[in-house]
């Protein structure tokens, strides 16, 4: 389809609903300006390289996500391959979709296929640290998504690339993009990469399975008619309206097992299903019932995924049976909003829409930890495992509470998963009443109580030897260090106090002037804490940092100069309630500029001025607010705070470079995480909220800067 009311009618059809006027607009848009941009560019199959993005936007559609999802997939490419800026799409589309489609492009810059050497895919430390890039890039699920879309349709067409790139893509293909589709519970997305990669990397042992599948799977199609007409028969009787069918596991699962077990396919019997499809929750236990009294079911092969889903939010009863021809035969038992979930993934199904069960919720937060723990975690980002592939048990607190931990985990994980301050006082733990030691290895179901001795020293390193979670090691090696360097910390801050006394200065105005001289930068300095460390270890002469401190002439008439943004209490260009002069301050937290939705808080320091947005003034109550506008002051200067995430500390030579080039000015910055993906904080002095938004876009530009975003 060439034109573009055909192809808005197409996706109304595959979304099964209308789209409205401006949802309509939005997508001819889309449409018309992607097929502008990709004309004259030919894909390897030798057709037009438009087919992709329209193909990319099927694949969204089918997978129910919203319009400004499906309007990025037809985008995704011209940002990279047809030089549009990522202005122009934020102003012809929105904030959202340029959000999208810049992460997307943010990822495809990453040239995976450049960084994965053929040790790299056999390295877990290496493709884990490319998952976790991926997610921090992706503030916004949908990038990922999109992202997915991408390389789903792209490993489609496989077929006409060379041989050498197909073996390249596919291995990357099953490393990093289908674990990541099932951390995101797209079964459906995840079974189609792994079946596409297996098929290339393993031709033969493709082949010759779907041949050999394929036969059992007609033999055995008389057995499975039988055995859903005597379901579908039983269910009716009990008035349960139900859809029952048939489905053969995908062949790289099948594989999987047979690997793994070490089992031909003669001995697998569990590579077919019955699923059954009811109409509400209650319908299935009751099916599950009705199952059991046609068939035994296999002691130990009931899971109840329904009362507790696994950790991606997946929903479904599972049994085993015994047929009355001595076959086993697995069961699903589903409700329809189940069924729509497992296949298309709670991400596409429910992120963005309203009224989210606690199941789903909690499903998106362990999402967003994951992406605070790669961003802001004290560690390495390699040694943090990420539990993408990670095989998940559920076990229980003595009050009922569901703790998911991953597979072979001790007491010590499900401590830590508690409270920082249970595992720091962990003194033994009880498995369904029974004392365990500490490398006990707990199991699905398990009921785990933790004694814990408020008098105890804290965490030994020797339990890292115990810790299966990432997490957990995390926080064991941050209390033994600061244990262990707090006299470190405390001599060098000694020394570090002597030397302001000498020089007539307050340690925090020194601290503050050596972030601004790129000091830390230098000296590969963390934090204040690494610095006064170093000191004391005379990794750093103190006579270095006395010289930053030796004022040259220039330095004393920058003195001079009034700094228009101190005393702000008492020169504030806002008119409250109608009136100037009132006795007002920025808030701290949100740091309003210029050209910000701001309201006045009343406080017992007088009128605060917020950003509408800031997180501290939710829930404050409507009698506590007052209407507050920006006054006419164009030569007052305000102070911004950036987070920026980059790859590596020399961009902050590029960053600085471009916040002197827009007429801001720098105050300081401070290194919030060291690895492959550094995470920066930036104080600057700007003149307008549009000051700010052209300086995030220009340094967004630079090539290594992954995000960059208000604070």
């Amino acid at each position: 389809m060439n034109d573009s009311k055909d192809f808005l009618k197409e996706i109304e059809d595959i979304l099964d609903r209308k789209l409205n006027k401006k949802e309509k607009e939005k997508l001819i848009l889309a449409y018309e300006l992607a097929e502008k941009s990709h004309e004259g560019q030919m894909r390897d199959s030798g057709e037009p390289f438009f087919e992709h993005p329209k193909e990319v936007a099927r694949i969204l559609a089918g997978y129910r996500m919203d319009i400004d999802t499906i309007t990025s997939g037809l985008l995704h490419d011209v940002v990279e391959d047809c030089d549009v800026p990522i202005e122009k799409i934020e102003e012809l589309f929105g904030i959202d979709v340029s959000r999208i489609v810049n992460g997307v492009t943010k990822i495809s810059n990453l040239k995976l296929n450049e960084r994965l050497s053929k040790s790299d895919l056999k390295s877990i430390e290496k493709i884990e640290t490319i998952r976790k890039m991926l997610l921090a890039m992706s503030t916004d699920i949908r990038v990922i998504v999109v992202k997915l879309a991408d390389r789903l349709h792209n490993m489609r067409t496989l077929q006409h690339v060379k041989r050498n790139k197909q073996i390249i893509k596919s291995n990357e293909t099953l490393k990093i993009y289908a674990p990541i589709a099932h951390r995101l519970g797209i079964y459906k997305m995840k079974a189609e990469l792994e079946n596409l990669s297996f098929k290339y990397i393993q031709p033969d042992i493709f082949r010759e399975l779907r041949i050999k599948l394929d036969d059992k799977l007609k033999n055995r199609q008389k057995s499975i008619e039988e055995y859903q007409n005597i379901l579908i028969k039983e269910l009716k009787k009990h008035k349960i309206r139900a859809e029952v069918s048939g489905r053969a596991k995908h062949l790289y699962s099948i594989y999987n097992k047979m690997v793994r077990k070490q089992k031909s396919l003669d001995e697998i019997y569990d590579y077919i299903a019955l699923r059954i499809i009811t109409e509400n929750q209650n319908q299935c236990y009751a099916a599950l019932g009705i199952v059991h009294s046609i068939w035994s079911p296999m002691p130990g092969r009931i899971k109840d995924y329904i009362a507790t889903p696994k950790f991606n939010g997946y929903k479904s009863l599972h049994t085993t049976v015994i047929t009355h021809k001595g076959e086993p035969l697995e069961i699903q038992i589903r409700d329809w909003e189940m069924h729509e979930e497992a296949e298309y993934g709670l991400a596409a199904h429910w992120v963005y829409k309203e009224g989210v069960s606690k199941e789903k919720v909690k499903f998106l937060d362990n999402l967003m930890e994951l992406h605070k723990d790669i961003a802001q975690s004290a560690f390495d980002l390699k040694e943090i495992e990420t539990n993408l592939l990670s095989k998940e048990i559920f076990v229980f607190t003595p009050q009922g509470e569901v703790i998911h931990l991953p597979k072979d985990a001790s007491p010590i994980d499900f401590a830590f998963a508690i409270h920082t301050d249970v595992g720091n006082h962990y003194a033994g733990a009880k498995v369904n009443g029974r004392i365990v030691p500490i490398n006990y290895k707990i199991h699905n179901g398990e009921v785990i109580e933790i004694i814990i001795n408020r008098n105890f020293n804290g965490p030994s390193i020797d339990w890292l030897k115990y810790a299966q979670s990432p997490r957990t090691k995390s926080k064991i090696k941050k209390y033994y260090r600061q244990k262990n360097e707090k006299d470190l910390i405390d001599k060098g801050k000694d020394k570090f106090r002597e030397l302001a006394k000498k020089l007539n200065l307050s340690m925090d105005e020194m601290l503050e002037k050596l972030q601004e001289n790129a000091f830390y930068l230098k000296y590969n300095i963390k934090n204040d804490e690494d610095l006064f460390i170093k000191i004391d270890l005379e990794e750093i002469n103190i006579n270095t940092i006395k010289n930053q401190f030796i004022n040259t002439e220039e330095e004393k008439q920058k003195k001079l100069i009034p700094d228009k943004t101190k005393n702000r209490k008492n020169h504030i260009s806002v008119i409250i309630d109608g009136q100037e002069g009132v006795d007002s301050f920025f808030a701290k937290c949100c740091t309003p500029v210029q050209g910000d939705d701001i309201i006045g808080i009343i406080s017992k320091r007088g009128i605060v001025i917020h950003r509408n947005n800031c997180k501290n003034i939710r829930g404050v109550k409507e009698e506590k607010t007052v209407n507050v506008k920006w006054a006419d002051d164009p030569d007052n200067i305000y102070i911004a705070i950036l987070k920026v995430e980059m790859e590596n500390k020399d961009l902050m030579n590029s960053i600085r470079t471009i916040i002197n080039n827009e007429k801001g000015h720098l105050e300081k910055f401070e290194i919030i995480k060291q690895g492959d993906i550094l995470g920066t904080k930036i104080r600057l002095k700007v003149t307008n909220n549009e000051h700010i938004i052209r300086i995030i876009n220009k340094i967004n530009e630079i090539k290594g800067v992954y995000s960059v975003r208000r604070v």
